[in-house]
């Protein structure tokens, strides 16, 4: 199991089904936990059960370490998911997390086992054989007492037993039995094709539990042009995935042609449109209406994905409904109707649209594109709506182009939406307070971060960002503190000097020596408690929202001579950072454009370079020359 040319046969495999290159820990893991558990299993005397390594569920959402799959008793299947870990010891901690011995917090291995045991009780379509579930941890290197330690701390799973390097020396029958594996046959070729043609959907449970999660937020309310989009979307879908069952005859690039039936829809918005909201009322509506078409929500955004499943944490079975979009092209081979956010994010290829969004283009026979063309963000990223156009056109495909013009994020202040594209695309006017927003200016970031604690304080979501300008130094999750790389010295009219110091967001989730939160992972830095203490950046902020936000305009972006000017070398985004000017400004316009479109009630801005402050002093508070507009 663990010779040179197995492993090299089975990174290959890894490669071939859409997981891309395994690291090297992972390959270190599988040398060192796949030989104890296959002499485990031929010392049990079950060589004959089928055992599938890495196993991929649909659309990527997860890979289960083992599964082993064998005859049940009652006919049907048995199926035992297994967890492997290399631990020696670890603490346990509360709501089903653990410490391991380098500091880092975890799930809890029986929680996480038992969550991929519940995909297939939540995923099995009708008509598909009957399986009997079973759970199992394997922790090879860790003593008797470390294991039972771990299995009393999840008593709701105490069917899950959980095994150590003792366990896996008990005589052969013994053996089969702590393997869940005591009453399970052969497996036949027959049941191993029935298996593997298993078409995993969601259940019906499953679908109501989802739908009325995303659909009872209220954030995710449609009205005005949203429900205009959804009506007009909902028709279009029942036409085109009238035959969303059938499935698709070639792959992509075969030659063989579009859908027969089908659309493409594009959803133009800017921030605040609610384009993420609608997006999300889609995936919703299509689970409950076409379930047959194994409906999907992909989205490049790593930080919105992270939060959707956040929302749905409390059902195991949903996180398959959010694939990653580095698995975009096998999730285009399974679904018939994918939801696609954030699209302007995807990377192009070759000054082209990003390949895996042309396979989605080619195959799949509803496709809804939510796109803003003013949030591109790296010089390799973008779509517009016109490439899709061309692309449908080309391709015979039917294109239909929707708009999102409201406002709902700003207290509905459209003005203010149009003040931000004015100051930094057009002609920048000044701020007259309309529709009641609440925009201020600080002097220094001292005053963004008190507005912060004190919105904070009472209740209120509240974030400081900031461009890129910075160094940002990544944390490992034994840290127990967060470095400082952000420095900003003021210099007030009268008095010394003073040094703003703060740390960026952290790269993973950290906690205190007791395991208490102390820092969110950049991912939910926007919404987890701790966030306010870190300062975010675009990455982390875009396609969410807060109450209060606090911007800093980093030396990047300055105002002279009437006009941006960019600087790409004060940027410390290694993407960027080598762009001529002209090329960076575009780009350093749509950042601060995300960044000071975030707050649902209030922004305070402050800018680094005295000049480009006293600009904005102009325009948002005129009749002071040395603005504290304090939060």
């Amino acid at each position: 199991m663990g010779s040179p040319a197995f492993i090299a046969r089975c990174v290959e495999r890894y490669r071939a089904s859409g997981f891309g290159a395994p690291d090297e820990g992972e390959v270190r893991s599988w040398r060192a936990s796949w030989p104890p558990l296959f002499e485990a299993l031929v010392r049990a005397g079950l060589s004959d059960l089928r055992v599938y390594l890495e196993y991929g569920t649909p659309g990527g959402g997860r890979r289960l370490d083992a599964l082993l799959v064998g005859s049940a008793p009652g006919g049907g299947l048995t199926l035992v998911v297994v967890e492997l870990k290399q631990w020696q010891t670890c603490r346990i901690l509360d709501g089903g997390r653990v410490m391991r011995s380098d500091g880092v917090v975890t799930t809890h291995p029986v929680y996480q086992v038992a969550a991929y045991r519940s995909f297939f009780r939540y995923w099995r379509p009708e008509g598909a054989p009957r399986l009997e579930l079973r759970a199992v941890v394997v922790l090879h290197d860790a003593s008797a007492e470390q294991g039972a330690a771990l299995g009393s701390a999840a008593p709701a799973f105490d069917d899950i037993p959980v095994l150590t390097a003792g366990d896996l020396t008990a005589p052969p029958a013994a053996l089969a039995g702590l393997l869940r594996c005591d009453d399970v046959g052969a497996v036949t070729p027959d049941q191993v094709a029935a298996f593997e043609g298993i078409r995993w959907a969601p259940s019906a449970g499953l679908l109501d539990h989802v739908g009325d999660v995303l659909a009872g937020k209220p954030a995710f309310a449609l009205v005005g042009d949203q429900q205009d989009a959804f009506n007009r979307i909902r028709d279009k879908a029942a036409q085109s995935l009238r035959h969303a069952a059938t499935p698709p005859a070639a792959e992509p690039g075969s030659g063989a042609g579009p859908p027969e039936h089908g659309a493409i829809i594009t959803v133009q918005g800017g921030p605040g449109s609610g384009k993420s909201a609608l997006a999300v009322r889609l995936l919703s509506h299509f689970m409950r209406e076409h379930p047959d078409a194994s409906p999907r929500f992909v989205t490049p955004s790593g930080t919105l994905r992270s939060h959707l499943l956040d929302a749905t944490a409390d059902h195991p079975g949903a996180r398959e409904l959010f694939p990653s979009a580095s698995s975009l092209r096998s999730t285009a081979s399974r679904a018939r109707a994918i939801v696609i956010d954030e699209a302007q994010r995807m990377a192009r290829s070759g000054g082209r649209m990003a390949p895996e969004l042309a396979a989605v283009l080619d195959r799949v026979p509803l496709v809804v594109v939510f796109l803003d063309e003013r949030q591109v963000i790296r010089p390799n990223e973008g779509v517009s709506v016109a490439e899709i156009d061309a692309y449908a056109r080309a391709t015979g495909r039917r294109h239909h182009s929707l708009a999102l013009t409201g406002s709902f994020r700003c207290r509905g202040s459209k003005a203010y939406t149009d003040w931000v594209e004015d100051l930094l695309y057009g002609r920048p006017a000044p701020w007259t307070g309309q529709a009641g927003y609440d925009l201020g200016l600080c002097t220094d970031p001292f005053g963004l971060q008190e507005g912060v604690e004190r919105a904070t304080a009472a209740g209120d979501t509240a974030r400081i960002t900031a461009g890129f300008c910075w160094k940002w130094t990544p944390t490992r999750q034994s840290a127990r503190t967060l470095p400082l790389d952000i420095r900003i010295t003021s210099t007030p009219p009268t008095g010394e000097p003073r040094v703003w110091q703060a740390a960026w967001n952290a790269s993973v989730a950290l906690t205190t020596a007791d395991g208490e939160p102390l820092a969110p992972a950049s991912q939910l830095w926007a919404s987890h408690t701790g966030g306010h203490q870190q300062v975010g950046c675009v990455y982390t902020a875009q396609g969410l929202e807060y109450h209060h936000s606090a911007v800093i305009i980093g030396p990047d972006l300055t105002w002279r001579d009437n006009r941006w000017t960019a600087h790409p070398a004060e940027s410390h985004d290694a993407r960027l950072r080598d762009l001529a000017p002209d090329e960076y400004l575009p780009l350093a316009l749509n950042i601060y454009r995300v960044l000071l479109t975030r707050g649902t009630h209030t922004t305070r801005i402050h800018a680094t370079d005295p000049e480009t402050h006293h600009h904005l002093t102009s325009l948002i508070n005129p009749s002071s020359p040395q603005p504290d507009h304090q939060p």
